[in-house]
């Protein structure tokens, strides 16, 4: 009769320790999950943040361009095509100067006026928004410019396009204002589990570990964009060969589901 009685003691403490035990685990894996859920809302917030913040700085510097374009370029055109009239009031073989100036004229603002749209970037794939760069370059000869790329295989959502246009941007920017370059290659490349970007200028360079202060400011942006969207972006640099930057974007690692989604 006691070892029964003992018996039942024990099974009783051994079910309480059990009872307990799981509820212990529960209350950790609830405690574990609410943090992981507000993980994920704080990314989710902070990277919604920085796609905001990078649609803000991509159309600040069409502005710019906007503004080089129409000073250093189209309105040199016009005061040329001003001149030509001028001077085929004289000689009216001279027309066809005039025609021909404003015909280039009229092309440039065709070309202007993709940049001023400002979901241009939306309706055009990556190759296409970046080439958009590219010609302009030509165009105002800041730097002899080229692209490739072989045809795209998967379709990239609009907000990792965003993230990687503005890091061609930054590159494209740092290549034009502190390289002194002659030369700028850019390769986009599609295969089936990743995109690679790989862009190049043939500058002074410089020391990646003690470059200026803008350039450090540049190459930070770069770095932190490509960890937004889990690419990894390898910059090298040698003084006096040029700088190149290497960008690989794999399709299926994401860290927020959100990433593939529309823009507002």
């Amino acid at each position: 009769m006691e070892r029964q009685q003992t018996a039942i003691l024990i099974a009783s403490i051994i079910l309480v320790v059990i009872i307990i035990l799981l509820i212990v685990l529960f209350t950790i894996f609830q405690k574990k999950k609410n943090s992981l859920l507000l993980q994920q809302k704080e990314a989710e917030k902070k990277f919604e943040t920085a796609i905001a913040e990078t649609q803000i700085e991509i159309r600040e510097e069409t502005l710019r361009n906007i503004s080089w374009e129409l000073h250093d370029n189209i309105g040199q055109l016009l005061t040329l095509a001003k001149i030509q009239v001028s001077n085929a009031q004289d000689d009216v073989t001279k027309l066809g100067e005039v025609t021909e100036t404003i015909t280039k004229s009229l092309t440039e603002l065709r070309a202007l006026s993709k940049l001023i749209n400002p979901d241009a970037l939306k309706s055009l794939n990556l190759t296409e928004a970046v080439t958009m760069e590219i010609e302009r370059f030509n165009r105002l000869q800041f730097i002899k410019a080229t692209i490739s790329s072989n045809e795209e295989i998967e379709i990239i959502g609009d907000k990792v396009q965003i993230i990687i246009f503005r890091i061609l941007q930054e590159f494209f920017t740092n290549t034009i204002k502190h390289s002194k370059a002659s030369n700028l290659e850019v390769n986009i490349q599609y295969d089936t589990e990743k995109l690679v970007v790989h862009a190049k200028d043939d500058g002074v360079g410089f020391d990646v570990n003690v470059s200026n202060t803008q350039q450090g400011i540049g190459l930070c942006n770069i770095q932190n964009r490509g960890k937004l969207i889990n690419a990894k972006v390898i910059l090298k640099s040698e003084e006096g060969k040029g700088t190149a930057m290497t960008l690989t974007y794999p399709y299926k690692k994401k860290s927020l589901p959100s990433l593939e989604n529309e823009v507002d």
